[in-house]
């Protein structure tokens, strides 16, 4: 073949292209360095690219608070690492903060004028209350909660503390404690003993008199915690997780925990699948830190957030993502990316909004919560479109659940795939996943009440339907057209006549029937 005849794609043209900006964030920890890198579009951070290193600085501080040499030099090498990675981005795109250790350290100084000819972005050593206000705003622009949260996050040398509500931070605090510096303190050796958990919780309990008083006196309706030791606890309490779906952590499950690792009796002995050798060295502290805030808190549960202090650093240095609906802003993200037709999805939207107002009561589904899910399974139904028309239902199931989406939980996003994996074509009852939080019943019926909005929308057009009725009871729900309405529209009478059967799977009644009133 001739290979001046074999032809290459196009490149893209830039002003055909969404406007796109690159970021990056640096948590220079007590722990690890993580480095996250991102692009900016359509109102969606996409992570692009993440780097993590274990660096340990608050091991190497000694009691005068003296960084050493040895410590510096490992930071200043994953530093090297990390320069690599961004060049070529403009100053105003890179933030790089620096948290406990490099507060305590007096010779701090040494290790940023090293830093300087390494990378050429400035390091701002940040107060302990600013670092715990940035990870709540990393958490707050990634997941939706009602009402106010607490929000704790366990790193290397110091433990955040923060209650606030929707994007604005209420009470924050910094407590000297961390898995870091309390494996120093009592862990040295290695030794998993119920005596050096017993001080461990003792000292966190009395670091905690300080706060304790007014965060109870505030309160909070949902507890977070963020940070890789959250999340390494977090995954080994899922041990007996029911049906897949992430557990919260409790008082009960941590005191479970620290029984096996005291009959384990040495962290080099921990053989967990989800802990990670460079984990096992500080894990126990992780362990007594976090018993010992359940126990000073009064906390009744707590669920893992993947969001922290770079996610915070991000979402405050870009301008536009800041104090916007969360959700929305996903919804908004995936219908530009996936070309949604918007007019279509609106048209949904009204319709099941009606449909479920009319059936909410009489079904026993009037949650916020309920109507919630419903109206965005409405909107991104058609998410797949893009990707074929035949079988758009699973393409836009497989969408939805394999998406980055901020502001959903895990089985908030599995329900949103599943109700749009069924709101056509047949229903496979057997194929629906068992939720911890939604009970089968109730989500039968907002399956039930998207299909018939899309099958009522089918025509793609505004002002089709008539005015109809809806007449709801506890086993279904009547539609009432007016008076040889469907006589003429023979398509949608048999696609409605069809939808009736479908439903029948789902154990509910539809039934169709003219209105004489109208």
């Amino acid at each position: 073949m001739n290979k001046k005849s074999v032809s290459q794609p196009p490149a893209f043209k830039h002003d055909e292209l969404k406007d796109v900006k690159k970021a990056a964030a640096l948590d220079i920890g007590s722990n690890s360095f993580h480095l996250v890198v991102v692009r900016i579009v359509a109102g969606s951070v996409q992570i692009l690219h993440t780097v993590k290193e274990k660096v340990r600085l608050a091991q190497d501080l000694d009691e005068n608070n003296v960084l050493s040499q040895e410590a510096i030099d490992r930071g200043l090498g994953i530093l090297r690492i990390v320069a690599e990675t961004l060049k070529g981005f403009e100053p105003d795109n890179v933030r790089i903060v620096a948290t406990h250790t490099l507060r305590k350290a007096i010779n701090a100084k040494q290790f940023i004028k090293a830093a300087k000819a390494i990378i050429p972005y400035p390091i701002e050593v940040i107060p302990g209350t600013e670092e715990a206000r940035l990870i709540y705003s990393g958490v707050a622009h990634t997941t939706h909660h009602e009402g106010k949260r607490l929000v704790i996050d366990i790193g290397g040398g110091s433990t955040e503390f923060v209650i606030g509500e929707e994007f604005e931070p209420k009470l924050c605090r910094s407590i000297q404690m961390g898995c870091v510096s309390y494996t120093q303190y009592f862990f040295i050796d290695g030794e998993l003993n119920a005596c050096a958990f017993n001080k461990a919780i003792t000292s966190v309990e009395q670091a905690l008199e300080l706060i304790e008083g007014k965060f109870m006196k505030t309160g909070w309706d949902i507890c977070l915690g963020t940070s890789g030791t959250i999340k390494a606890l977090f995954k080994l309490v899922q041990i007996d997780r029911p049906n897949g779906h992430d557990i919260p952590i409790t008082l009960k499950s941590l005191n479970t925990l620290m029984q096996q690792f005291i009959e384990v009796g040495h962290v080099n002995k921990l053989s967990f699948p989800d802990l990670s050798d460079d984990r096992k060295p500080v894990i126990a502290a992780g362990l007594a830190i976090l018993i010992g805030i359940f126990k000073t808190l009064k906390i009744d549960e707590l669920i893992y957030s993947s969001a922290a202090l770079r996610e915070g650093v991000i979402y405050e240095m870009e301008a536009t993502l800041k104090q916007q609906d969360i959700r929305g802003r996903t919804a908004t993200s995936l219908a530009s990316r996936y070309d949604v037709d918007t007019a279509q999805a609106n048209l949904v939207l009204k319709t099941t909004m009606t449909l479920y107002d009319a059936c909410a009561k009489r079904w026993k589904i009037k949650q916020a919560e309920h109507k919630s899910m419903l109206g965005w399974a409405a909107l991104l139904h058609e998410v797949g479109l893009q990707v074929n028309s035949r079988g758009v239902q699973r393409h836009s199931a497989y969408i939805l659940s394999n998406s980055d989406m901020p502001g959903f939980s895990q089985e908030q996003q599995e329900l949103l795939s599943t109700l749009v994996r069924y709101h056509r074509k047949k229903v496979s009852v057997q194929e629906i996943v068992e939720f911890n939080q939604y009970d089968s019943e109730v989500v039968y019926k907002l399956i039930a009440l998207l299909r018939l909005a899309v099958v009522l929308n089918i025509k793609r057009q505004e002002n089709y339907l008539p005015d109809f009725k809806i007449v709801s009871d506890k086993a279904g729900c009547t539609i009432l057209f007016p008076p040889g309405w469907l006589d003429q529209r023979r398509i949608i009478a048999a696609d409605l006549a069809r939808e009736m059967q479908y439903w029948e799977a789902l154990n509910l009644k539809l039934f169709i029937q003219p209105d004489p009133i109208l």
